[in-house]
């Protein structure tokens, strides 16, 4: 990822509702959620939505899909390793032992919100 890319994914994350959106997308993939859905779970007008959903997918965080007669959007999951990436690309000064802990955060991470996700309920 190059610096102006994740200047922008930075940029779109750093308002709160576009953070929150984000974070609902990533919790509900790999299915994503109708602009309807998002819009009800966040307490968020649709048309303030669809302003902050066209930032998060000009930065490449998002992506928006058909589907019959809906839209889906989903978090770009390849886009989020592509900015840990970037952010971790010169850690500890290439020293893979010193980063360990962060390396390993990641996949740790999100088996254990599969899991969480996997247990409750859907209705």
């Amino acid at each position: 990822m190059e610096e102006k890319h994740a200047l922008l994914a930075f940029a779109a994350l750093s308002q709160s509702t576009r953070l929150a959106v984000f974070r609902l997308l990533m919790a509900h993939e790999p299915e994503g959620l109708p602009a309807g859905e998002v819009a009800r779970s966040l307490d968020v007008p649709q048309n303030t939505l669809s302003t902050h959903l066209a930032v998060l997918t000009r930065a490449d965080l998002i992506a928006a899909e058909r589907r019959s007669r809906s839209i889906i959007y989903r978090a770009r999951t390849e886009s989020v390793a592509a900015l840990a990436d970037f952010l971790l690309r010169d850690c500890c000064g290439g020293n893979p032992l010193v980063c360990t802990e962060l390396t390993t955060m990641v996949p740790s991470t999100c088996s254990t919100a599969r899991r969480s996700r996997e247990e409750i309920p859907h209705g």
